[in-house]
């Protein structure tokens, strides 16, 4: 493995962006993005994602020099439309109007629409919290999840994220997980590496349960909990298609091709000022939840107990990669 710090991470994806047709400031965000992914060990969303984003700049897949239009028709409801650029710069145009919309009125309603794949939610939402905002998040990607009984994929992996803040501008807990049994990230590292995968995980094209990666994305991913993860990644297809206008799973064309049409994705935040609510009562309850966790042995709560280290271990094929990008 190779060490490397999370300032060299930024600045070298920057780098990498800016090189193939990114413009700065909007690099700046999706750098970040990366930067925070992999802070937190969360492979799927940081570097594994740059070559991809490299070369669909170059091609047009994504539109690296847009800027995102928000409007605010309705109190409490906040759009922006991304216009087939990224996703963080078009979450980090309409936020600071999200926030003022959430505490004015409550609680807010924020839709994304149109933009590149987010990669990670929780990105997103531990913004929010850090504001004092309760926030839960959702979106959808490219059709992978076949419902129960059947063998054709019309959900995608539909992650959905909640980020809790601790009332000290920090953040209780938070969690950010796909609705489908495993990332779709986890099968391909895995068809990559050569390994099998757990029963239990996907289905082969003929609708039989498989360990064989390829046979996986051949076939389709199971949801999590069966038939309540099928009911959660549908509220998720509701919320990030029906809501913002953008693509449904059905329509969304493969995330890492270099070519093809735009992700045309969207993203649904409902953001909640804890204060026009319970006030006090909020963080009373939400200390006596989390002492009532704490006191059991080898529990904690979601997102909590991470170990701050200002640098982590790649690959080091992928930090090559990495480096080649940025004209190292």
């Amino acid at each position: 493995m190779t060490q490397v710090s999370l300032d060299t991470i930024e600045s070298t994806t920057h780098r990498a962006l800016v090189r193939h047709g990114c413009r700065d400031d909007i690099a700046a965000h999706v750098a970040n993005a990366v930067r925070v992914a992999e802070g937190n060990g969360n492979r799927i969303c940081g570097l594994y994602y740059l070559e991809s984003y490299c070369r669909q700049l170059e091609t047009g897949r994504i539109d690296g020099d847009v800027d995102p239009v928000v409007s605010v028709d309705r109190p409490g409801t906040v759009r922006v439309d991304g216009r087939l650029g990224f996703a963080q710069s078009a979450f980090a145009a309409a936020f600071p109007h999200a926030v003022a919309s959430a505490r004015s009125n409550g609680i807010c309603g924020l839709s994304v629409e149109h933009t590149h794949t987010a990669t990670s939610l929780g990105y997103f939402t531990e913004q929010f919290a850090r504001e004092g905002l309760l926030a839960i998040g959702a979106t959808n990607a490219t059709p992978r999840v076949a419902p129960p009984g059947g063998s054709r994929a019309v959900l995608g992996t539909n992650p959905f994220a909640m980020a809790v803040p601790d009332g000290e501008g920090g953040i209780a807990f938070q969690f950010d997980f796909s609705t489908s049994a495993v990332a779709l990230g986890n099968i391909t590292m895995a068809a990559a590496a050569g390994e099998e995968i757990p029963s239990g995980w996907a289905l082969d094209s003929e609708g039989n349960p498989t360990t064989d990666p390829d046979a996986a994305l051949g076939g389709s991913l199971l949801s999590a909990g069966g038939y309540k993860g099928y009911g959660l990644g549908l509220m998720v297809e509701v919320l990030a298609a029906g809501l913002t206008g953008s693509r449904l799973s059905l329509d969304v064309p493969p995330l890492k091709a270099p070519e093809g049409p735009p992700h045309d994705l969207g993203q649904f935040y409902v953001v909640i000022d804890p204060e026009g609510y319970s006030g006090d009562g909020f963080s009373e309850r939400l200390t006596a939840l989390a002492a009532a966790i704490a006191e059991q042995p080898g529990t904690r709560l979601p997102g909590t107990g991470r170990v701050a280290s200002d640098d982590v271990d790649l690959e080091p094929d992928l930090w090559e990669t990495t480096q080649a990008l940025a004209g190292n």
